[in-house]
């Protein structure tokens, strides 16, 4: 079939129909924030969604990724504070606020952030110590995030968050450290040591002197109670020395033989009870002091029958009669 000339120009016609709903209309998908030139100048963003362009006028400049992304911060060698050299790696996450800046603003935005991480990295672990280096990786982090977020600001961005991955130090030094380390064990192992061996001094010898002071204290409290023993025994010697006195100026001698034979018969039995003392030989007034020892009896006797009689008058009976008492023995030579 041969096709006319109308019919060509209808067909062309609908082609360019489509073309230009294909070229006006467009879908940003979400996440996604997608720029219009209009003969390479800037006119508008579009947000996600169905959006209409002016066909073979407008067109697609660039497509922002408004979501958070992430970027690898590449190994880099630092050298620190006090002149050792570390190696370091990271991550940033970083989020597009503002897609026109973020397209017009800055040219390669990735490598962009990247670069001037690596930057402040440098910057600021060359200000600090190994050991802080290694020990203040937040605080790290937190000046990094400071320092990066507020130099992008310009471009539509914000950094979320800056992290240090790993630090490598040298293997001589980690060998050193290592050493350090277990120097510094061995050191705090002495020195706990040597602490307790001297608390356990400093008790012992807190338990010695509690011990002289209880054992001082008991040997006070024996020789006050012995001091005291001594001073009541005195006090009834010499109560007992009275009364014999008394009797003896009454004409009682009968008191002095019965306390002279008492002392008597006390020492026989210290004698007796002495260990190397074998044979116990009796001297010849060993009499006389069993003589002693009968008269008082009969005192005794004489002196309970005299309270009986007493009694016996006092209740009006007759009193009781007994044999009479025999005279006390002679005093002891």
């Amino acid at each position: 079939m041969i096709l006319g000339g109308l019919d060509i120009f209808i067909i062309l016609l609908v082609l360019l129909a489509i073309l230009t709903v294909f070229l006006g209309v467009k879908t940003v998908p979400q996440g996604f924030n997608w720029t219009v030139e209009r003969f390479g100048r800037y006119t508008r963003l579009l947000p996600p969604g169905l959006n209409l362009i002016v066909p073979f006028v407008d067109r697609i400049g660039r497509r922002i990724n408004v979501m958070e992304q992430v970027l690898d911060v590449p190994q880099q060698d630092v050298i620190t504070k006090d002149n050792a050299t570390v190696t370091v790696d990271g991550v940033a996450f970083f989020q597009v606020f503002d897609a026109v800046k973020a397209s017009y603003e800055v040219a390669q935005l990735d490598q962009a952030i990247v670069k001037l991480t690596m930057t402040n990295i440098r910057s600021v672990m060359g200000s600090m110590d190994l050991d802080q280096v290694l020990s203040h990786r937040d605080e790290i982090n937190t000046r990094l995030l400071r320092v990066v977020d507020a130099a992008v600001s310009p471009w539509g961005i914000k950094v979320t968050r800056i992290e240090i991955k790993d630090i490598f130090p040298p293997a001589d030094l980690v060998n050193a450290m290592g050493r350090q380390m277990k120097a510094e064990r061995e050191k705090r192992a002495e020195i706990l040591s040597a602490e307790g061996q001297r608390q356990s001094e400093i008790l012992r010898a807190e338990g010695a002197k509690q011990s002289q002071i209880l054992e001082a204290e008991g040997r006070r409290e024996a020789a006050f109670r012995d001091a005291e023993a001594r001073e009541r025994l005195a006090q009834a010697e010499a109560k007992a020395t009275e009364m014999v006195s008394v009797a003896v100026e009454q004409g009682n001698v009968a008191a002095l033989n019965y306390f002279i034979a008492e002392k008597y018969l006390k020492a026989f039995a210290e004698l007796a009870r002495s260990p190397n003392q074998k044979v116990l030989m009796l001297p010849i007034e060993a009499t006389n002091v069993l003589g002693s020892l009968a008269g008082i009896a009969e005192i005794a006797k004489s002196t309970f029958e005299e309270k009986a009689q007493g009694a016996s008058r006092a209740a009006g009976r007759p009193a009781p009669t007994g044999p009479a008492v025999p005279p006390p023995p002679p005093p002891v030579r």
